[in-house]
């Protein structure tokens, strides 16, 4: 009876042991997979990366531009009125004291007229002055008249005689308007541009035709910062026409903007033609070619520049890892969109441009693009 009893308990015990084996072993799986889900992949951030390369010691580039004159006028009237007719067209050869253009001249003729009339009362004014202070005069002399009678009569002629004097200076600038309706070239030259067409109405100091100077003439240049920082402080420069490069002349930097162009960035850099040949005529393409410094120079975007410490620093890549570092470095000059570089930067390092704000040291990153610089 005994034996009956105790058999059940045991089976249950032996059912009660394995429903735990099973819950231990389902724990140690959970377990597992929570320990891979909080083991999630090493982010890897896509940058975009330039690849340092100094500029050569004492490399020689070569930079487009065109011929211009050297000194260009702006023709205009020194008064307005309606253009009656202008004479000249772009591309012609205008000689100092040509006439090129003429206003309509009738409202200045009416003027001149006018004065005209003007100095006619005031001259009759001044003869009628000067007779009665002459018959005052004598009369005074016989005590026939009181002397502030006399002193009145001499008012009056000095008084005409100015009237005469401003009569006669408004009749001069009635006649200087009237030859202000012809317009007269100031200088030989070219006529390289033109301005508002016969019929309009146009006002003083309105560009009429626009003349090259005939006689020294520049070959114009747009630089970008690294060439402008980058060349001495006289260099020569070799300029030849783009379609012959046989046709050639040396050049002088004769002036260098002071602020770059607000669109491309770069400078423009106008060179003196020391003899040019007939063939490097206005407007045709030239290149320059010019020698750079022998100091070699790096130069980066200014959007991989970080701060770091209060101090200047770039993120490196490490090409076998792909993985950042932070770099300190020294800036030198610095242009609208780059800045030169003098130390902490050498051949080869890849350097982070964009996205360089989101980056922590060790982090992997991903190149989207890289370039030489």
């Amino acid at each position: 009876m005994s034996n009956r009893c105790a058999a059940p308990p045991a089976k249950k015990a032996s059912r009660t042991g394995l429903g735990l084996l099973a819950a231990l072993a389902a724990a140690g799986l959970l377990s597992a997979c929570q320990r891979e889900v909080e083991k999630p992949a090493p982010e890897i951030r896509p940058v975009r990366t330039v690849t340092i390369e100094k500029r050569a010691a004492g490399s020689t580039v070569s930079i487009t531009g065109n011929v211009q004159a050297q000194n260009e006028i702006n023709e205009s009237f020194r008064i307005d009125g309606r253009l009656m007719e202008r004479l000249v067209d772009v591309g012609d050869s205008v000689k100092q004291g040509q006439l090129i253009a003429s206003l309509d001249p009738q409202n200045e003729e009416s003027g001149v007229q006018a004065a005209r009339a003007q100095v006619s009362a005031a001259q009759a004014r001044l003869v009628e002055a000067r007779s009665n202070f002459e018959r005052m005069r004598d009369l005074v002399a016989e005590d026939a008249v009181s002397r502030a009678q006399f002193e009145q009569a001499e008012a009056l002629r000095k008084t005409a005689e100015s009237q005469v004097e401003a009569a006669q200076s408004q009749l001069n600038l009635a006649r200087n308007r009237l030859g202000y309706t012809r317009l007269f070239a100031s200088v030989t030259g070219i006529v390289t541009a033109r301005g508002p067409e016969p019929g309009e109405v146009v006002g003083p100091g309105r560009m009429v035709v626009q003349v090259a100077r005939e006689g020294a003439r520049d070959a114009v240049f747009d630089v970008p910062p690294a060439v402008k920082n980058s060349a001495p402080k006289n260099p020569d420069i070799r300029v030849a026409l783009v379609n012959d490069p046989a046709v050639s002349a040396a050049g002088k930097v004769r002036e260098i903007a002071p602020r770059a162009d607000p669109v491309t960035g770069t400078f423009r850099i106008r060179v003196r033609l020391i003899d040019p040949p007939a063939a490097m005529r206005l407007g045709t393409t030239v290149t320059g070619r010019m020698t750079l410094d022998a100091a070699p120079a790096i130069e980066i975007p200014s959007t991989a520049l970080v701060r770091a410490g209060g101090k200047t620093a770039v993120w490196v890549v490490d090409p076998a890892s792909k993985a950042v570092a932070q770099r300190e470095i020294t800036v030198g000059s610095a242009g609208e969109a780059s800045v030169q570089v003098k130390s902490g930067l050498a051949d080869g390092d890849i350097v982070v441009t964009a996205g360089v704000h989101a980056l922590r040291p060790g982090q992997k990153v991903s190149l989207l693009g890289a370039a030489a610089k």
